[in-house]
C-alpha cells in the first residue's frame, strides 16, 4: 500500500499559520540565494554534493571528479563536504557485484580528486538489497540492507551529528521499510534515530542547527508533474518527503535552534520557510541521472556560508557538465 501525502493534507495543516510557506519556489536558474545582511561573518563554508549518482556507464565518475575539481577550484574553497545521498547509482535493487563495482568507483574517485574532509548522508540507492528479488539477494548477507554503506562512510549507524565553527551538523537518515511492501521504502524517522535527534536538539542549547537529510523534510518540488486525482487532490508519494514532517515540524518549533534543512532526491531545486527554518532541495551533481539536465534543474551542487550570528547564505552552482552516451 502506497503511504501519500495529499495536497488538501499537506497545505491545509500549514495554511493556518503566521506565515505559511514562504517563498517557495521552484527555479531553473543556477543560483538560489539565501539573501543575508552583509558584514556578517562567515565560519564555516560547506559545499552540498547530493544525487551523485556514480556508475561506470555515461562517464558518471568523470562527471563527480569533474564535480570535485569544481569544488576545490573556489577562490574561497570550502571547508567541508556534505554529499547528500544516493552516493551511487542503485544497490537497492543491484546485486553484490553491481555493488562493489559502484562502490569500488566512489572509493577511487574520492581519493584521487577530493583533498576535503567529507560527511556523508545515506540515500535510497545506497542501501543494498533491500528489494531481494531484484537484487537476488536472502537478507541474511552479511553486508545487507544499510551495513555496506555505514561500512563506506566509516560509521556504525546511519546518522551521526558534529560540531564544526560552532554550528551543529546532524545527518539524518530518511530511508526506512515501507510497512506495507518489504521491496520499497518511506521516509521517516524511525523512533530510535526521532528520540536521538531530540536529545541532539536539547543538548545543543542556543548552538545553531544544520540537519541534511537525503529525502526532502518539506519541498515544493514533490508537487512537480503530479497529476490531479479524480477528486481533485496532488497525492504525494511518501518516499517523496517526509511524512513525519508535522512531527519533525513540531520538534523544531520546541527547538528553536533548527535553522536550515538540507535535502536532495528529487534532483529539483526549491527553498521553503516556514516556522523560522529554511529548507532547501540542493538539485544533483547527476542531473538527469547523468543525462543532462533533470527538467529545470542544470547538473550542479549547493555552497552553503554558515554564519557566525546563526545566519547563512545558500548559492547552487552549475558546474558545467555536458552529458555523454558513453
Amino acid at each position: 500500500m502506497e503511504h501519500t501525502i495529499s495536497r488538501r493534507g499537506l497545505i491545509g495543516s500549514v495554511a493556518g499559520l503566521s506565515a505559511g510557506v514562504v517563498g517557495a519556489s521552484m527555479l531553473g536558474e543556477s543560483t538560489l540565494a539565501a539573501v543575508t545582511a552583509p558584514g556578517r561573518r562567515a565560519s564555516l563554508r560547506i559545499a552540498h554534493l547530493t544525487d551523485l549518482h556514480i556508475q561506470p556507464e555515461r562517464a558518471a565518475a568523470e562527471g563527480v571528479a569533474a564535480c570535485l575539481r569544481h569544488v576545490q577550484a573556489h577562490a574561497s574553497k570550502p571547508d567541508l563536504i556534505i554529499t547528500g545521498g544516493d552516493t551511487i547509482m542503485d544497490s537497492f535493487e543491484a546485486d553484490e557485484a553491481r555493488t562493489t563495482t559502484q562502490w569500488d568507483l566512489w572509493s577511487r574517485v574520492i581519493r584521487a580528486e577530493c583533498s576535503l574532509p567529507v560527511l556523508s548522508v545515506v540515500g535510497n540507492h545506497d542501501i543494498w538489497g533491500w528489494n531481494k528479488g531484484k537484487s537476488r539477494t536472502r537478507g541474511s548477507e552479511a553486508r545487507w540492507g544499510k551495513k555496506w554503506v555505514c561500512e563506506q562512510f566509516a560509521r556504525d549507524k546511519t546518522y551521526a551529528s558534529t560540531e564544526r565553527a560552532g554550528w551543529r551538523i546532524i545527518l539524518l537518515d530518511s530511508t526506512q521499510v515501507d510497512k506495507d511492501d518489504a521491496n520499497g521504502y518511506d521516509a521517516f524517522l524511525d523512533e530510535e534515530q526521532f528520540n536521538w535527534l531530540d536529545g541532539e536538539l536539547k543538548s545543543a542549547g542556543n548552538t545553531p542547527v544544520l540537519i541534511v537529510s537525503h529525502i526532502p523534510i518539506l519541498s515544493v518540488t514533490v508537487f512537480h508533474g503530479i497529476k490531479p486525482d479524480n477528486k481533485g487532490d496532488l497525492k504525494v508519494s511518501g518516499g517523496l518527503m517526509h511524512t513525519d514532517f508535522e512531527r519533525l515540524r513540531a520538534l523544531f518549533a520546541k527547538h528553536r535552534n533548527v535553522k536550515l534543512c538540507l535535502s536532495g532526491h528529487m534532483h529539483l531545486l526549491d527553498r521553503c520557510e516556514l516556522d523560522g527554518v529554511t529548507y532547501i532541495c540542493g538539485g544533483a551533481v547527476s542531473g538527469g541521472w547523468w543525462k543532462g539536465n533533470h527538467k529545470t534543474c542544470q547538473p550542479g551542487y549547493g555552497v552553503t556560508e554558515l554564519r557566525d550570528d546563526g545566519t547563512f547564505t545558500y548559492e547552487y552552482l552549475p558546474y558545467g557538465w555536458v552529458a555523454r552516451e558513453k
